[in-house]
């Protein structure tokens, strides 16, 4: 056994963007959005070793960058371009590749390709199914269901343990992929209260509409925060400080992020499509002390060179039909004279959600998009003039010389990679019977969640997003059965500021909020609930009113400015808004009895 062979361990966090680390902000200064946001593990971990400073994803999205970290290609190539496709147990990984080598192989934690319960290419695997839930989430362990306690990412970091301490005198390679910071957050109690008075700093572009939703308009509130999601990182930070104190000196760690995140830029609160803050991630990588360097690099990495990066540190040859490049050389110093100068990046649109599919030149000052079969849309931004990717130069003159530039870079970088958009990518389903940003109502009951579930203030119940539970259809209609305890808190909501809906208690009066295009309407029930069994019915009418009733009763009605007209990226919560606030403030959580939530696609007509 060749025992100067390192162990590797990669850890892929979900939706940190490139700034939320605390050396970031502390580096950015008066600049920085989040300048009291601590990550002091990782920041250690940046100091002690190489932190890449414009590291990006090829394709911003969960399931397609686990892809992409495995095999080292674009998804048009490994076959997962979405988050509903299961992983081929005939991809060539860089699993299968250092098993072969002599490498005992883990996957603990996030996987989500689909509902899959496989770890295809992995001797130990601990993981759970799609998102999981933050709190007591049910693992699969080796293929065994198993009942877990406590937080989610404390819990995969015990089980990251477990494989290390058992894979004791045989080389390892470790992949910890954490869910925090999915939404909807719940932080565990230590950091339940982080940053409360926190705020956050503006930037130009926050409530700019993307050029494919023009009729999308953020909350451009510099002091909008989604703590819940600052909280989950923070917590993550100590998992990475646990796990870090059993590292020894013959190991190497990397991290990174699945996907960057918007946080109100460009009026979005997801990722999916390609301005800057969806693209870049964090990545840091900490060598064995006898090859570590502390440094700080500018040169573009990509998540599609981790697997090659890993196979080089092993010393396993790199397949050629790898699409990335080792990061080794960057690491020890040596930079090629050839290392890129850009790439390609592409999202490809899914069903039930808005985003359009985009394909994306970036270049070290410059980027292209591009939206197929919408020229339209066509973006070109001049990234060092303009680095909030405020004005769009596509049209402009006096920049045609770059479009042009750009254009011929996508096309080099295209063929580089053999892109083309595979037949197996969701495809538009034309709803010619629904006027533009809405699709056909199904008319019926969609959703009936009968759980009877009393809920104390501290836990929320997520709804999985389904095409079949997309709001954006016109007229429909919510229904919630409730025994509230408390005058306060909400009830359930959809989404964000952006688009979405909400029921809320104020003052004990049932609240119902609709958002879309960045503006809110709302309505509010004459009389207080609080302490009785209650059928609480939402409608959005065919001719755009909000109607409330209470057992059966109207007690409330108004206009709405116009219908939703974009599938919210959040998932529906009941008991909470842990997301981008739909009221537009913060409101505290649902004590109280939830006992049925109906869901109605389409005009609900009441006797």
């Amino acid at each position: 056994m060749q025992t100067s062979r390192p162990n590797i361990i990669v850890i892929y966090t979900d939706d940190q963007r490139w700034d939320a680390l605390g050396v970031v902000q502390k580096e950015q200064g008066s600049k920085g959005r989040f300048p009291w946001f601590k990550t002091p593990n990782l920041d250690k971990l940046a100091a002690e070793g190489t932190r890449f400073r414009n590291a990006f994803v090829v394709n911003s999205l969960c399931a397609p960058s686990r892809a992409t970290l495995l095999t080292g290609q674009y998804g048009h190539t490994n076959g997962i371009v979405d988050n509903h496709t299961p992983f081929s147990e005939k991809n060539v990984t860089v699993a299968t590749l250092l098993s072969s080598a002599g490498y005992k192989t883990g996957y603990v934690g996030k996987w989500h390709m689909g509902n899959q319960r496989e770890r295809p290419c992995f001797d130990f695997a601990a993981s759970f199914i799609g998102q999981g839930k933050y709190d007591d989430c049910q693992f699969v362990v080796n293929g065994k269901d198993t009942p877990t306690k406590g937080w989610i990412d404390d819990v995969s970091t015990d089980y990251a343990l477990q494989f290390m301490r058992e894979s004791a005198g045989k080389p390892f390679f470790l992949v910890l992929g954490f869910k925090s910071a999915h939404g909807p957050f719940s932080p565990p109690p230590s950091h339940a209260n982080d940053y409360t008075s926190d705020t956050a700093r503006p930037v130009p572009n926050l409530g700019m509409s993307p050029i494919y939703a023009s009729e999308r308009k953020g909350n451009a509130d510099p002091n909008a925060l989604n703590r819940g999601y600052f909280r989950c990182l923070s917590a993550m930070d100590d998992c990475v400080g646990k796990l870090m104190a059993s590292v020894d000196d013959n190991t190497v760690v990397i991290f990174a992020s699945d996907n960057g995140f918007y946080l109100g830029e460009h009026s979005l609160g997801d990722k999916r499509t390609a301005y800057d803050e969806s693209l870049r991630i964090p990545l840091l990588v900490h060598l064995p002390k006898r090859m570590r360097r502390a440094q700080k690099l500018d040169a573009m990495a990509l998540n599609v060179d981790i697997a090659p990066t890993v196979l080089e540190l092993a010393g396993v040859p790199v397949p050629k039909a790898m699409h990335g490049r080792s990061l080794v050389p960057l690491l020890t110093g040596k930079k090629p004279a050839d290392w890129r100068k850009a790439f390609f990046y592409t999202y490809f649109f899914e069903r039930g959600f808005a985003a359009p599919t985009t394909q994306c030149v970036r270049t070290e000052n410059a980027k292209l998009i591009q939206y197929p079969g919408h020229p339209e849309w066509t973006e070109v931004f001049d990234l060092k003039a303009d680095p909030f990717e405020i004005k769009n130069l596509a049209r402009d003159p006096g920049a045609a010389g770059l479009r042009m530039a750009l254009e011929q870079e996508f096309e080099r970088q295209r063929k580089e990679i053999g892109f083309e958009i595979p037949a197996f990518a969701d495809k538009p389903v034309a709803t010619d019977s629904a006027p533009g940003g809405l699709v056909a109502p199904l008319n019926r009951w969609v959703l009936d969640w009968k759980e009877a579930r009393k809920f104390d203030g501290t836990k929320l119940v997520t709804i999985a997003s389904m095409p079949a539970l997309r709001p954006n259809v016109g007229a429909w209609a919510i229904e919630a059965t409730l025994t509230a305890e408390k005058p306060e808190g909400v009830i359930l909501a959809r989404g964000g500021v952006s688009f979405g809906y909400s029921l809320h208690l104020e003052n004990g009066k049932p609240v119902f909020t609709v958002s879309s295009g960045g503006k809110r309407s709302q309505i509010t029930g004459s009389e207080s609930i609080v302490g009785r069994s209650v059928v609480l019915l939402a409608r959005i009418t065919p001719d755009k009113r909000l109607t409330l009733a209470l057992d059966g009763k109207e007690i409330a009605a108004g206009p709405l400015h116009t219908f939703i007209t974009s599938d919210p990226a959040n998932p529906m919560e009941l008991g909470g808004d842990a997301g981008s606030k739909v009221a537009g403030k913060d409101l505290p959580n649902f004590i109280g009895t939830l006992t049925r939530v109906r869901l109605y696609s389409g005009e609900l007509k009441t006797s």
